[in-house]
């Protein structure tokens, strides 16, 4: 059974909320007894927790250069890594829902007057719906090369002076809102548009807009080299909280009778709006797919992380995972947490 903590969450059975309480429970003791380096598991359906697993393994912060053990517990907080961006979606939602941000057709130089050397007719078709879906039509070399290199475009986000300026000052490689290329450094641009058109600093936009209502107190949004957060990958929270999250999502955008999140954002958010090329889907900053049920297909949206960091809804069953890891640029974990989510899904009986 789920730790009872004083940190909002209400407990229940597996059998109860309709899981095989025998398939469930092997399944978490398969992988506390197994190799994989897991940290943390927690099942939530219905509004309740019903199941979570933590246990000691190797971990690296962000900023590490070697990974250390670390006992993982109910009040641990962990990366997210690109779970982050996710979290910067809704803030956007948000952000429109209070009528401060504008049409997500609206061009992304618009936001940057001073940029006037960027200006050409390709960069300002760029828009905030673009970034979103990233299909800003930007080069952008991130997913084909290991995270921390020097190769991969998203290491420079962490010391360059003006990201905003070095993201939009890539070489346009297609037109926008065409191809998906995965790049962090259109979230970064969001969250820098967020602070720029609410007059409120990013983080404490979080903390206002979505944390303390979530009743989520601790957490952290690790920053760059100047101590600005780095959006597309900086959070860290306790992975009870991130479900949080998925239950806020899977009511529409409410959280015990609060309208945190418009409800039109979280349904246009997290329907896929154009395809990765992988077999997967993209909606704004949420992967989105399919999960084999009783021989149905169910959609499910999703926030990934590198190293194994996941948050899974699957609406048809009110159903939300979450699960972190330490193997990051291991993209063999990857396929090691969605089986284990499929697994998961699987002892859902009713």
């Amino acid at each position: 059974m789920p730790a009872s903590i004083a940190d909002g969450w209400k407990t229940a059975e597996p059998e109860s909320s309709g899981f095989d309480p025998g398939a469930l429970c092997a399944l978490i003791d398969q992988v506390l007894r197994g190799d994989a380096n897991i940290h943390a598991i927690v099942v939530e359906r219905h509004g309740r927790l019903v199941a979570e697993l933590y246990r000691r393994g190797k971990d690296r912060s962000i900023w590490s250069l070697f990974p250390r053990d670390v006992e993982f517990g109910p009040t641990t907080l962990h990366d997210l890594r690109s779970v982050s961006k996710s979290i910067v979606s809704l803030l956007v939602g948000i952000a429109r829902g209070q009528n401060q941000l504008g049409a997500l057709s609206t061009p992304v130089l618009s936001f940057y007057p001073e940029f006037t050397d960027l200006r050409s007719a390709e960069r300002e078709a760029i828009t905030l719906e673009d970034l979103l879906t990233m299909s800003s039509g930007l080069e952008w070399n991130e997913s084909a090369v290991s995270y921390g290199s020097l190769a991969s475009d998203e290491t420079h986000l962490y010391w360059v002076w003006t990201p905003a300026r070095y993201v939009l000052s890539r070489p346009i490689a297609s037109p926008p809102g065409v191809r998906f290329n995965y790049n962090g450094g259109g979230t970064t641009i969001l969250a820098d548009v967020l602070g720029r058109a609410t007059g409120t600093p990013f983080r404490e936009l979080a903390r206002k807009e979505l944390f303390e209502p979530l009743g989520v107190h601790d957490w952290e949004w690790v920053g760059d080299l100047y101590g600005r957060p780095l959006a597309f990958a900086g959070l860290r929270m306790r992975p009870r909280d991130l479900a949080k999250i998925g239950r806020m999502l899977l009511d529409h955008g409410q959280w015990q009778g609060q309208q945190l999140v418009p409800a039109d954002w979280v349904e246009q958010s997290l329907r896929p709006h154009i395809g990765t090329g992988d077999g997967l889907n993209y909606g704004y900053q949420w992967w989105a797919g399919s999960v084999d049920w009783r021989g149905r297909a169910l959609a499910w949206s999703a926030g990934f992380g590198n190293g194994g960091q996941r948050l899974f809804l699957v609406p048809e069953l009110d159903l939300s995972v979450v699960v972190t890891a330490g193997a990051y640029n291991d993209p063999e974990m990857g396929h090691t947490v969605g089986r284990l989510f499929q697994e998961i899904v699987a002892t859902v009986h009713d």
